[in-house]
C-alpha cells in the first residue's frame, strides 16, 4: 500500500477572510501526513485591477487574461497572497515552501487556444515534475502552489487553480494514495443554492449527469465535479469537496462531498 498524501485546494471567498483562513491553515498544519496546499486568488486581484482602471472579464468562472490583468494575478496570487499562506504556515509549524509553476520548472503549460474565444494568457498544463515535487516532500516541506504556470519560453501564464490540484492528484498518483479536496465557503455540493443544509454526500457518475441534465447542480460547481471526476479516472484514490471551516471533518468523511466512481 501506497504512503498517502492530502492535497488540498482552497479557494473561494474564504481567502479575503483573515480569521477564517488563518484557522484554515491551522487545521491544515496539523495534517500528520504528507500534503500539499494548491490555491486559487480570492477577489483581491479583481479589486486591484479596479483600482487600477483595468477591466475585468470572466468566462464560465475563468478569467480572461490579458497583459494588463496577467501582471496582477502574478503579483497578487504568486507574491501576496502565496508568501501571506507560507508565513502564517510557518507560525503553525508546517515548514512550507511556496512556488508558482515556473518555480523549479514544476509546472509547464501552454498558452490555451479556442476557436472563437481569446482567452488571452489562460495556460493549460502539459506537465507536472512530480521529481522536483517529491524531493521537496521528501524534505518535509510542504508545497504551496500558486495558479501560476509558464510555458518553458519565457511566458507566465494564469492557470486555474482546481485544474492544478486535480493534475497534480493524477502525476503523484504513481507515487501516493493521493487524497484530492477542494475546499471553500460551500459545505459541499449543494442540491439547492439557497440551503446550506442540501449537501449530497455522495456523488458516482452517473448520478452526476442526471444532476447535470436536469440543471440540478449550480453551474459554478460543475468545472470543480467534472475536475474531480478527471482526477479519479486519472489515478487519485478519492475526492471530496467542502467547507474550508470543515477540513478536519472533511478529511474524517464526517462532511462535504465525496465523489466517487465507485458502484453503489
Amino acid at each position: 500500500m501506497a504512503e498517502k498524501i492530502y492535497i488540498i485546494k482552497i479557494g473561494g471567498n474564504i481567502l479575503d477572510e483573515a480569521d477564517k483562513i488563518s484557522s484554515f491553515l491551522r487545521d491544515f498544519a496539523r495534517i500528520k501526513e504528507k500534503k500539499i496546499l494548491v490555491h486559487g486568488g480570492g477577489k483581491m486581484a479583481t479589486q486591484l485591477a479596479e483600482q487600477l482602471g483595468i477591466p475585468q472579464q470572466l468566462l464560465d468562472g475563468r478569467r480572461i487574461t490579458d497583459a494588463a490583468t496577467l501582471k496582477i494575478v502574478t503579483m497578487v496570487y504568486a507574491g501576496y497572497i502565496n508568501k501571506n499562506l507560507v508565513a502564517q504556515l510557518q507560525a503553525a509549524g508546517c515548514d512550507a515552501i511556496g512556488l508558482c509553476g515556473a518555480d523549479g520548472n514544476v509546472i509547464e503549460a501552454h498558452q490555451r487556444f479556442h476557436s472563437t474565444i481569446d482567452y488571452g494568457y489562460a495556460g493549460d498544463i502539459d506537465r507536472i515534475d512530480t521529481k522536483k515535487l517529491k524531493s521537496l516532500i521528501d524534505l518535509n516541506l510542504t508545497p504551496v502552489i500558486a495558479p501560476i504556470t509558464h510555458n518553458g519560453k519565457g511566458q507566465l501564464l494564469n492557470t486555474n487553480a482546481d485544474t492544478i490540484a486535480q493534475e497534480t492528484g493524477k502525476a503523484l498518483s504513481d507515487a501516493y494514495d493521493v487524497i484530492l479536496v477542494y475546499s471553500f465557503e460551500k459545505r459541499g455540493v449543494l442540491l439547492d443554492i439557497d440551503d446550506e443544509h442540501s449537501v449530497i454526500s455522495e456523488i458516482r457518475q452517473a448520478e452526476y449527469e442526471e444532476l447535470k441534465a436536469g440543471k440540478k447542480i449550480f453551474a459554478g460547481m460543475v468545472p470543480k465535479i467534472d475536475n474531480a471526476f478527471a482526477a479519479l479516472k486519472g489515478g487519485v484514490k478519492q475526492v471530496i469537496i467542502g467547507q474550508a471551516e470543515q477540513l478536519p471533518q472533511l478529511l474524517n468523511n464526517e462532511a462535504g462531498t465525496k465523489i466517487t466512481n465507485e458502484k453503489p
